[in-house]
């Protein structure tokens, strides 16, 4: 019997077709047509005011945490329960990721955390939505007001995910959002970065284009482009856009495909985790972005049995992530503050099933009844 992937990546019809008008021009590198369609695409999905195509999620953190203003020195607030990148980010800017614990409830940071951790040196708070279920963003906004800091949303798994805050991505200074052909939506390696308003994109621009005014230049705004600040090579070229612009075009069929994996999940496993004392993903309101479909075990050791008795029957379920305040890296360049006994309780008991667009129905029976008897 195959085995059930937990992740496949999505593919659109129209992407090899974009991918074919590239090969028959003279332009593959970024900022060609499908650069603008997909970042027009974003820009009416999320509201951004901006929307600014990179070559991964991990460049948009690396440029989201320089556009704050973080230098060497400062320290930025984030959840341990989180993606590496999000603290390699701030230590390639030469600050100090400060780890605070999480909610057993969302998986989000502990937005009554977060103030212990501010010191002088505080610069920003970088939030994550984990599986697209919006942070608690009033008390973040709030605290960063009466603080005078600077928030990055971390949004790699909650594209549009709507809010009473605005989308998801564009509550706080800077968002960003993953591409990689893990997401709901890729290109296979890439990201954006979105702003809701004006005064960081010229900067934006600038950093991804290796620290040149090349975007005005273009434009035709100056009449020759010159090195004028800090940055890199962030711009994704015209392929990645036109698998992107693909994908983004069928994003309400990925959805759709992806909340009913999700929606199957939930409603299946209901009884079974009351009667095994196992609490399932249950987002407040009901409003995640079916990237993920977690539950907690009663005990690491449960979870490690489950988890390896699955794979064994060919259902690849996993977990996520080992918490960064752990991590040999994370304990080198960052630190800790506070208890982490809900990071540490959630990241030992978490398992995470397969979940992806194109899943069949005998798939997801499959993972669930071998769930059940694991």
């Amino acid at each position: 019997m195959d085995p059930i992937l937990f992740s496949r990546p999505f593919h659109s019809p129209a992407e090899i077709q974009n991918v074919a008008a590239v090969l028959a021009t003279d332009h593959v590198h970024g900022d060609g047509p499908f650069t603008a369609s997909a970042s027009a695409r974003l820009k009416k999905m999320t509201g951004a005011a901006h929307a600014l195509l990179t070559t991964s999620g991990t460049h948009a953190l690396e440029m989201a945490v320089r556009l704050v203003g973080v230098k060497p020195g400062d320290e930025v607030i984030l959840p341990s329960f989180t993606f590496s990148s999000g603290a390699t980010a701030i230590v390639a800017a030469g600050g100090t990721p400060v780890f605070v614990d999480m909610e057993l409830a969302t998986g989000n940071i502990a937005t009554d955390q977060i103030e212990v951790a501010i010191t002088e040196r505080t610069r920003a708070i970088e939030v994550m939505h984990y599986g697209g279920v919006p942070v608690d963003m009033s008390a973040v906004l709030s605290l960063a007001a009466v603080h005078d800091l600077r928030v990055i949303e971390d949004n790699a798994h909650g594209l549009a995910v709507p809010t009473p805050h605005g989308v998801l991505g564009t509550i706080g200074d800077v968002g960003i959002q993953s591409f990689h052909d893990t997401k709901n939506v890729h290109c296979g390696e890439g990201g954006a970065v979105l702003f809701g308003s004006d005064n960081l994109t010229e900067p934006a621009e600038i950093m991804r284009e290796k620290g040149t005014n090349r975007s005005t230049f273009l434009r035709g705004q100056v009449d020759k482009y010159t090195w004028v600040d800090w940055g890199s090579s962030y711009l994704p070229s015209e392929l990645n856009a036109a698998v992107l612009d693909a994908q983004l075009a069928a994003f309400d069929s990925i959805q759709s495909a992806r909340f009913g994996v999700w929606n199957a999940y939930r409603e299946e496993l209901g009884d079974w985790a009351v009667a095994n004392g196992v609490a399932l993903m249950d987002p407040p309101g009901g409003v995640h972005a079916a990237h993920v479909f977690w539950l907690l075990l009663p005990t690491p050791e449960r979870r490690d049995e489950v988890l390896a008795n699955m794979r064994a029957e060919g259902v690849q379920a996993t977990f996520h992530y080992v918490p960064l305040h752990s991590s040999p890296a994370g304990q080198a360049y960052g630190r800790t503050s506070g208890s982490m006994v809900n990071t540490d309780h959630f990241a030992s008991r978490q398992l995470r099933l397969p979940l992806w667009a194109g899943m069949s129905e005998a798939d997801i029976a499959r993972v669930i009844a071998t769930l059940k008897k694991s």
